[in-house]
């Protein structure tokens, strides 16, 4: 039996532009794969915000936590991504802004 059974449709932006300007512009591919990683999620909670500290989300993507506090901070600089927290020490909800569709 697969891991994985469902298939997350991703939009053409996020691959067409978000991918060459984040990677080969900015040269920030940590901040690609923190996206990805939180869009995914996202997309699988049919876009509520994606409850993940920094571990967590160095964990799921490879990069140290500092390289994920630097992805976040350019993703909420970029608007898209949100983060909010209840508390200083609370896990962070973050959510996916997809600007690009409009509201």
């Amino acid at each position: 039996m697969p891991r994985f059974r469902k298939t997350i449709p991703v939009d053409d932006y996020v691959f067409d532009v978000l991918m060459r300007d984040i990677v080969g512009h900015d040269r920030q591919p940590a901040t690609y794969l923190v996206y990805l990683h939180l869009y995914g999620q996202a997309a699988r909670r049919k876009w509520k915000p994606v409850s993940a500290s920094l571990r967590m989300l160095a964990e799921a993507t490879g990069p140290s936590k500092s390289a994920v506090q630097t992805a976040l901070e350019k993703l909420r600089c970029r608007e898209l991504v949100e983060t909010t927290s209840e508390h200083a020490t609370a896990v962070p909800l973050h959510r996916i802004l997809r600007h690009w569709r409009g509201r």
